[in-house]
């Protein structure tokens, strides 16, 4: 286990449903909104990762990129900092390949971990 660090405010968990019906409902522009709104949350808590301007640039110019990025954050959280298995990895991304199903699933997968993670941590539910 990491030895103990400062860390910084716990993240919000978000309704996976209510995410994805944003996304739908706003043409994408959820999206951007929930990149920098959880890149931004997990560098204010772990210290580590691209942060919230970085990664809405990232998104913006090589999205895919994103989908390698955020569950691999999420990853260095969980056992980096906890020394827990992350049900998420850096290779979660690649679920991005499948046309529109991946994306969900890869969605589901990441934001659930986040949810997991931050209650585990005080936050509430969804």
């Amino acid at each position: 286990m990491a030895a103990q660090q400062e860390r910084g405010p716990v993240g919000n968990t978000r309704s996976i449903g209510l995410s994805i019906l944003w996304a739908i409902l706003t043409i994408g522009i959820y999206t951007f909104i929930w990149t920098y709104k959880t890149q931004e949350e997990v560098k204010r808590y772990s210290g580590n990762g691209v942060g919230g301007v970085i990664g809405l640039v990232i998104y913006f110019v090589l999205s895919p990129v994103t989908f390698f990025i955020v569950p691999s954050e999420v990853r260095y959280m969980y056992e980096d900092l906890d020394g827990e298995r992350s049900p998420v990895r850096g290779i979660t991304g690649l679920w991005f390949i499948l046309p529109l199903i991946g994306h969900i699933v890869w969605f589901v997968k990441v934001q659930g971990a986040l949810n997991r993670y931050w209650q585990s941590k005080g936050a509430p539910p969804p």
